[in-house]
């Protein structure tokens, strides 16, 4: 059928919306109607050509949620009229990774899902008879999108789909990596650096794990007072001075707990420094530029400090969404307020100017 969806025809120049062709699903794959969709950095990233593993044309967006319209042969766990938020982090439950208890990071359609195709290594967006990839499993700035039914978690059909869109990416980046991938513990320290979407998150991860005292650094005064909202106890002007005043203010030997949400190499070497002497626990959710490096000196981690990594804050998508979205609905997350600008599809190349200005946290593009 025909749908409407916004596409990236060149590295660097705006999104195009148009009319393109989506078959329907396949085996083990569901037909998604799209409700609200998330503007994200990531999109930006790869719309900008910065991405490495980047590709068009095709259908951009990954922070999305809607409705379950049809499923395929094979699928089980879904039907029509469910409500789902959608997973470019899938969690299929049988792979070795899955299986191991270690990881979030799924394999099981990992290879053809990097390279725009659905696990059988074909695509259901078209143009003109022509296939069209898919952007990181999910495509949804578009109307419809399909999926497999392994990267979607079925959700509170009560909960409202313009504020748990955000938990396909963002705020579960940033809320799981201080819930579950750092485990903050009660009565810690926390250091954010970052006000952004990710940044916020962790924020309020922390608060919900009883962190005591948390800092978050940003270049923004707007945001960083936004920060207050979710959480933070002290705000800091980002700066050459901003580890030694985190250092100084915990006693001369730093934060407990450090988030990276900037994707800047220098902030993540900041993000390290600030750690705790002996324990202190860095966890990277920022995505560096094609090519950049991560220097450390040898002696923070000799003294007792440890680096992570968190894609998708180590979230299993399918276990943590369903969990994060009924927290919501008990009023223990504020995803609303992320939600900073409501835009539609047309609109979507207005969503990348509203972020690359920092004005808002979220834009999330409405198609009802």
């Amino acid at each position: 059928m025909k749908i409407r969806a916004a596409v990236l025809e060149q590295f660097g120049q705006p999104l195009v919306v148009q009319d393109i062709d989506i078959a329907g699903p396949k085996e083990g794959e569901v037909l998604v109607k799209v409700h609200a969709c998330g503007v994200c950095h990531t999109d930006l990233y790869t719309a900008s050509g910065a991405d490495p593993s980047g590709y068009c044309p095709c259908v951009l967006g990954h922070e999305g949620a809607g409705t379950v319209e049809e499923v395929g042969p094979g699928v089980r766990g879904l039907k029509k009229g469910d409500h789902v938020v959608t997973l470019f982090s899938p969690e299929c439950g049988e792979c070795v990774n899955c299986k191991s208890g270690k990881t979030n990071i799924c394999t099981a359609i990992r290879e053809q899902q990097g390279k725009g195709y659905l696990p059988d290594g074909t695509a259901r967006l078209s143009r003109d008879g022509e296939p069209m990839r898919h952007f990181m499993g999910t495509s949804t700035f578009a109307e419809y999108t399909v999926m497999p039914e392994i990267a979607l978690a079925k959700v509170d059909p009560e909960a409202n789909m313009e504020s748990i869109c955000l938990l396909a990416c963002g705020a579960t980046t940033g809320i799981a990596a201080a819930l579950w991938k750092a485990e903050v513990e009660e009565g810690s320290s926390v250091a954010v650096f970052g006000a952004g979407m990710v940044g916020l998150g962790a924020v309020a991860g922390a608060r919900l794990r009883g962190a005591e005292r948390i800092f978050v650094v940003d270049t923004s005064e707007k945001r960083l007072e936004l920060a207050k909202r979710w959480g933070a106890t002290d705000c800091l002007q980002a700066g050459e001075t901003t580890v030694e005043e985190i250092v100084a203010a915990t006693g001369g030997l730093g934060a407990d707990y450090t988030f990276e949400a900037t994707g800047l190499v220098e902030v993540m070497g900041q993000a390290v420094e600030a750690a705790r002497l002996g324990w202190g626990l860095c966890t990277v959710l920022g995505v560096a530029g094609k090519g950049e490096k991560l220097e450390v000196i040898p002696r923070f981690l000799i003294t007792g400090r440890t680096v992570q990594g968190g894609s998708f804050g180590g979230a299993k998508g399918r276990t943590h969404v369903p969990q994060l979205v009924d927290m919501y609905m008990r009023g223990e997350l504020d995803l609303d307020g992320f939600v900073s600008h409501r835009i539609t599809l047309d609109e979507v190349n207005k969503g990348f100017e509203l972020m690359h200005h920092q004005d808002g946290i979220r834009s999330v593009i409405k198609f009802d």
